[in-house]
């Protein structure tokens, strides 16, 4: 009899088990709500603007590591993400950074005392700023245009960036050889170019360099490698090389130390 009772108990208890759900609780797999994934989980305009921005993010990181190479235009949802980095104070922020982290290194080189101890700048986006014509150009998002570019070079309005002119200061004042390595034409581009970086402050470098009719249709790199083979073959010790583009710092004779500019708006081969 009391076997009896017992089994019953069992059974009862196993009863109001399955009837709580605590014997079969339900898992992930027995789930019956439906799992969106990507854009179909977007219900609103701030979760596609969310993805968006994540996506810039990271295009604008495999930019900046050469992972993402010979890109013709910024993708087009990402004008308003390039546009914010760039004038709400992060690119300033990023410069700032890596300008300490240059003058560490230059305050850790000694001169020879001979006067061919050097350094070479790229000039557009690296001593001169051309956000103002960019912001016409949707910030990259336009396809580059040679003749509209030029006609803005012309008019010799480009702002210093600040924290390269600092640098450019400090190199000045202590001895090395400035060179400025541009690749903007010097038959039509000459003149003004020298004359923009005087007016804002880039006084006392050792000469400019602009791209000569014997490099017109070279690439960057291959005209940039043969003035700085030019240079080490004067005699020069390049201490240093900085640019916004890769092509300022690929190639041969390079020098000690290279350093990239943040640069998401365009690209040069």
């Amino acid at each position: 009899m009391a076997q009896r009772v017992g089994e019953l108990l069992v059974l009862v208890l196993v009863l109001l088990l399955l009837a709580s759900g605590l014997m079969f609780p339900k898992t992930k797999a027995m789930s019956t709500r439906p799992h969106k994934r990507g854009k179909e989980s977007s219900g609103s305009g701030s979760s596609s603007s969310d993805g968006d921005a994540s996506f810039c993010l990271s295009w604008r990181l495999a930019v900046e590591a050469n992972n993402v190479v010979a890109w013709p235009t910024v993708p087009p949802q990402c004008s308003r993400y390039v546009e914010t980095y760039m004038i709400d104070g992060q690119y300033d922020r990023d410069l700032d950074l890596i300008l300490e982290e240059i003058l560490g290194y230059v305050n850790q080189t000694f001169l020879v005392g001979d006067a061919m101890d050097a350094w070479v700048l790229d000039v557009d986006d690296t001593c001169i700023s051309n956000i103002y014509y960019y912001k016409g150009k949707k910030y990259g998002c336009d396809p580059y245009d040679p003749s509209a570019f030029r006609t803005w070079a012309t008019k010799g309005g480009c702002p210093a960036i600040p924290s390269v002119l600092r640098l450019f200061n400090i190199l000045v004042g202590k001895g090395f050889k400035v060179f400025l390595l541009t690749g903007r034409d010097e038959e039509t581009l000459g003149q003004v170019t020298q004359n923009n970086l005087h007016n804002q402050g880039f006084i006392g470098y050792e000469r400019l360099i602009l791209r000569s009719a014997a490099y017109k249709g070279k690439s960057a790199v291959k005209y940039k490698s043969d003035v700085r083979k030019q240079l080490q073959d004067q005699g020069y010790r390049i201490w240093g090389n900085v640019g916004d583009q890769w092509s300022d710092l690929q190639g041969n004779y390079l020098g000690n130390r290279t350093f990239k500019l943040p640069n998401p708006m365009y690209f040069v081969p």
